[in-house]
């Protein structure tokens, strides 16, 4: 088992190029091609995570934060970052950090909260746009089945809940190979007519590599003619915070209630309560107030989130009500997540879950 081979596994659930412009997830520390001996799964890599993974013979740290968010331009352990980075070099340990790409995703961190809370027909608050790609190839006749199903078989042609997408147009080839070619069609020298059919399938940006193999491996022609456009489309399962609805609207006191028992919290901070029902509710954990404005428009009751600043609070204007449950308290659950896309995959594997509770807030009670 190498430590590429997890990475893959988590780079095929949550892209890294879902992940926003700011953050800087991947792998921050150690060397892909080296066998793994163990992986230790937690929200944050500190100097004690380190040191638990050194204890338990994991030599790869798979967090959700990532450690090294910006440039490090010295390494003397001067500062947390610093040491915990100094210390993983130093044992051998690498650091692989899924972030915002993880929050992106259906099925991911944010979807993970919303399943928490009970939430149904849950969907992104604010799609992501321009993350689909079309491609036009020109196939002969006799090889338009093959290429199309090779394209499917690298996960292209999905639109929403259909598979197998593509739209097909007959038409009239020509070319002339000249010296040198090796036509799978047609002689040197001479124009070639070839019946064809243009094929047009859609597909996530991040699969063009395994769709471009995949279509090449499967055509005939020497020189393939493709076209590739990128789509202003937004995808359906795809964005920055969620909304979805209760099974049935409850008051604001029980919906305070229940908060804080399933997210095990102390205090909720909040904006005034408006005295109506709460059934449609929009999450995203960690630092979402910017998804103030979204929630409302979407016709959100609430907006569940964290690290919200004073002014904020003012921004909910009487029409939404804005809690903040806290940044580690909103993503306690991201763990569970992790070990449970491992574990799917690598079910008898050294797949461990941190016991070291890395939330730097405290509170006096």
């Amino acid at each position: 088992m190498r430590i590429a081979d997890i990475i893959q596994v988590l780079e095929k659930f949550a892209p890294p190029s879902l992940q926003e412009d700011f953050d800087n997830a991947g792998l921050l520390i150690g060397e892909a091609t080296a066998d793994c001996t163990g992986v230790l799964v937690t929200l944050d890599a500190t100097e004690a995570v380190i040191a638990e993974a050194i204890e338990k013979k994991c030599n790869l740290v798979v967090a959700y934060h990532p450690i090294i968010f910006k440039g490090l331009k010295r390494i003397t352990g001067k500062t947390y970052v610093e040491k915990t980075v100094l210390k993983a070099i130093c044992s051998g340990i690498a650091i692989y950090a899924i972030h915002t790409n993880l929050d992106n995703v259906q099925g991911g961190m944010n979807t993970k909260i919303a399943s928490v809370i009970g939430l149904q027909q849950v969907v992104p608050l604010i799609p992501k746009a321009a993350l689909l790609k079309k491609l036009f190839v020109f196939v002969p006749q006799t090889h338009k089945d093959q290429v199309r199903e090779a394209i499917f078989g690298a996960g292209g042609g999905h639109i929403g809940k259909y598979s197998d997408c593509s739209f097909n147009t007959e038409g009239t080839g020509t070319y002339k190979a000249g010296e040198g070619a090796q036509p799978f069609l047609g002689q040197i020298g001479q124009l070639h007519q070839e019946s064809e059919v243009r094929i047009e399938i859609v597909f996530p940006s991040w699969l063009e590599g395994s769709i471009l193999k995949a279509m090449m491996d499967a055509h005939p022609y020497e020189e393939v003619a493709y076209d590739l456009v990128t789509l202003d489309n937004v995808i359906g399962n795809v964005g920055s915070g969620w909304v979805g609805n209760l099974p049935e609207a409850v008051t604001e006191e029980a919906f305070l209630k229940h908060l804080k028992n399933v997210f095990h919290l102390k205090v909720i901070r909040h904006s005034p309560l408006l005295g109506k029902l709460v059934q449609k509710v929009a999450l995203c954990g960690g630092a979402g107030s910017f998804l103030l404005g979204a929630a409302r428009s979407a016709g959100a009751d609430w907006l569940v989130t964290a690290d919200c600043k004073y002014h904020e609070f003012f921004g909910a204007e009487d029409r939404i009500v804005l809690a903040d449950i806290g940044h580690y308290e909103s993503e306690q659950f991201t763990t569970d997540l992790l070990i449970d896309i491992l574990r799917e995959k690598f079910g008898t594997f050294a797949l461990l879950r941190s016991q070291v509770r890395t939330n730097p807030v405290h509170y006096f009670i």
